[in-house]
């Protein structure tokens, strides 16, 4: 084999493990459970909004609270906050997510009113001079 072939074969494979390391999943145990929820008062919310409540994410070595924040309400749908379960002695995080319910208001968002039309009778600070 001469240096260009070996060459091209480390590239190669390089290129190969960098790719497919690009696709690994990381898994790690999470052993330490996570502190009591923070209470947050949830805000006036307007219609089409609902409140998504804080909660314990983890960040290197600890938990990190996440603030509660304000989403689009989606129709037919409830929010299922955030939440961490213990499986097998390690704790898992689920995910906020949007849950089918029959039970869930229909979204009511007033439009805003339209400007009455003067019919093209303006005042233009004539005041009939």
């Amino acid at each position: 084999m001469n240096h260009k072939t070996i060459a091209r074969s480390l590239v190669l494979s390089l290129a190969l493990v960098a790719g497919s390391t690009a696709f690994a999943q990381i898994n790690f145990n999470i052993v330490v459970a996570p502190p009591a929820p923070i209470y947050e008062v949830a805000p006036a919310l307007q219609p089409g909004y609902a409140w998504a409540p804080g909660y314990w994410a983890w960040n290197n070595d600890r938990h990190v609270w996440v603030r509660g924040r304000t989403i689009v309400q989606r129709d037919g749908y409830n929010w299922a906050p955030d939440r961490w379960v213990q499986q097998s002695g390690t704790y898992v995080r689920q995910p906020g997510r949007w849950e089918r319910s029959l039970d869930a208001q229909p979204v009511k968002v007033k439009k805003p009113k339209k400007p009455k039309h003067d019919n093209g009778r303006r005042n233009h600070g004539n005041s009939g001079k």
